[in-house]
Order: structure tokens, then C-alpha cells, then sequence
């Protein structure tokens, strides 16, 4: 079963999808879409064209453990994925994640300037690494 995480942002959302196994991240890609209705409706598609099994949706807590405004909207994200498909949705604790995938795109030589088109992908396949961990 594939399993694909989800990196959700108001403009940018990165998504990442694990190899069949669920072992992997297979592929990572960032959408731009500022609509969340619309941006549900191309991330259902998206699952189902690629046979995904499971969403893994970060949920972005405080540093201390509570919840703030961006985990009511993953929240709200997760009600959205929800009604348009039967794919269960798992809330992810994704602390650090943005930091860590700005570091890994930084140790590979990219320019601050250049991390916007991707670093809402490698966060994504932060949080599908981090869930797949917990799988074995």
C-alpha cells in the first residue's frame, strides 16, 4: 500500500508518495494551489491515481506540545480530505521538519533564494520518512 504524506501551507503544499512496500518515499512534488477545497480535490486525485492507501497530513504543534492556529487548519485540512474520499488520514507531529529540509537543501548547495520550489517537498518526505519509521 502506498502512503502519501502531506506538507500543507496556505500557498504551497508538498506531497510525497512511499513505493508500494511502503518502505521508500517514491516520489515528492510541491503544489501551489491557495484554495484548500480545490487543493483537496487534486490531492484525492492524485492519491487515487497512484494507489494510496493512506494520508499522513503534518500537523504542525508548538515547540512546547500545543496546538496553535496551523494545526486548526491541518485539522480543518483533514475534514476536507475526509469527505472526499474513504483513504484514512493520519495527523503527523511535524516539529522541525521546514528547519530540516531547509538544512538538507542548504548542505546541498542550494541558495536560500532557490529553496522555495522545493523545500515543501523534502518536508513532506520528512514527515512520510518519519511515519514509515514508526511502521517497522
Amino acid at each position: 500500500m502506498r502512503i502519501m504524506a502531506i506538507d500543507y501551507g496556505d500557498a504551497r503544499i508538498g506531497l510525497a508518495v512511499s513505493d508500494e512496500t511502503a518502505i521508500l518515499c517514491g516520489e515528492a512534488w510541491t503544489l501551489t494551489e491557495w484554495n484548500a477545497e480545490r487543493a483537496a480535490d487534486t490531492i484525492v486525485k492524485e492519491a487515487i491515481s497512484r494507489g494510496v492507501g493512506r494520508f499522513v497530513l503534518g500537523y504542525p504543534k508548538n515547540m512546547d506540545g500545543t496546538l496553535g492556529a496551523r494545526a486548526e487548519k491541518s485539522e480543518s485540512f483533514k475534514k476536507a480530505l475526509e469527505t472526499r474520499c474513504d483513504i484514512p488520514v493520519t495527523l503527523w507531529d511535524e516539529r522541525r521538519t521546514t528547519i530540516a529540509a531547509h538544512e538538507i537543501l542548504h548542505a546541498n548547495g542550494k541558495k536560500m533564494i532557490k529553496h522555495r520550489a522545493s523545500v515543501d517537498a523534502v518536508a513532506a518526505s520528512l514527515i512520510l520518512e518519519g511515519f514509515l519509521g514508526t511502521l517497522k
